[in-house]
């Protein structure tokens, strides 16, 4: 096996392989338990706790405690309050209407799960668990239990995507019906273009999250692949001339340069977690009965 920390093939830190010491659990002949199984559970407790902390510092207090129980408390939970607000009044209410509280809890829920799965991957769990194994009692193999970006492996973003597709599909029933449904297909479309329109919305129905699951896996495997490869300079270096001063300038000029594209991904693990809730909260949208809406304004005017 090539050991992880000096591999020579940079998707090896990438890839999502079964957990140390569970290698024969298979299920269907596939790894029944693997690496970024395991971290997809950990982001959602370290989700979950840190949510519910948040949520309760950020209640209101008792009557005693006078105006300081209006405050939040904490500064993590201060920075979450900002950020759901921002989201609920700035992106999901301009979208969503009257329907906002329904599917906030939903889109904040996958805004900050996915978010917690990319903030997890910028930290070397894996390369501390095989860097401990190896130092700590000599194993020859790489061994890890969790960590890596579990946002980088398609199934888990597929899986996003289906569940968002779930809900879309369920809200846009609910909302239009059936017939409205299949009226939103054709969009007011002559007949003649029916055997034109049909087939391209239906595909449009599944790409929608396809390209949500795609966008956000490319992403997170682009950025790690990246910060790999600038880390292997100095091995290459060293591997091609031998010479340590040599090496040595390399992997400093290359560190420096892995900082910097971290701050780069520490602003992508944002971004993508967002751009995921925002289209789908768009998707959502799109599905959902406007002639209240169409009727107020047309009173309005």
């Amino acid at each position: 096996m090539i050991p992880f920390i000096a591999a020579d093939n940079p998707i090896h830190h990438i890839l999502d392989r079964p957990v140390s010491g569970a290698e024969h659990i298979t299920l269907f002949g596939k790894p029944a338990i693997t690496i970024h199984m395991v971290s997809l559970l950990i982001a959602a407790i370290v989700a979950f706790i840190v949510l519910r902390i948040a949520a309760r510092n950020i209640a209101i207090g008792r009557e005693e405690e006078g105006t300081d129980r209006y405050l939040t408390s904490g500064k993590l939970s201060s920075v979450i309050e900002v950020i759901s607000l921002y989201m609920r009044d700035n992106v999901i209410k301009p979208v969503l209407g009257h329907e906002t509280a329904k599917f906030l809890p939903y889109l904040l829920s996958l805004f900050f799960f996915i978010l917690t799965c990319n903030l997890l991957g910028m930290i070397p769990f894996m390369d501390m668990q095989v860097t401990t194994a190896k130092l700590g009692w000599g194993s020859e193999v790489d061994w890890a239990v969790f960590g890596g970006t579990a946002t980088s492996n398609l199934g888990v973003t597929l899986g996003l995507g289906i569940v968002s597709f779930i809900v879309i599909q369920i809200h846009a029933f609910k909302s239009l019906g059936l017939g409205g449904w299949a009226h939103h297909l054709t969009g007011g479309a002559p007949l003649y273009l029916l055997p034109i329109m049909l087939p391209i919305e239906l595909m449009g129905i599944f790409i929608k999250p396809a390209a949500l699951a795609i966008r956000l896996f490319a992403n997170m495997v682009a950025g790690h692949t990246m910060l790999a490869v600038l880390m292997m300079f100095g091995m290459l270096a060293f591997k091609a001339t031998g010479n340590w001063v040599l090496t040595g300038g390399v992997e400093l000029i290359s560190t420096i340069a892995a900082v910097c594209i971290s701050f780069l991904e520490l602003f992508v693990a944002f971004l993508q977690a967002f751009i995921f809730m925002f289209l789908t909260t768009v998707f959502i949208g799109q599905m959902s009965h406007h002639d209240d809406e169409h009727g107020h304004a047309e009173a309005a005017h």
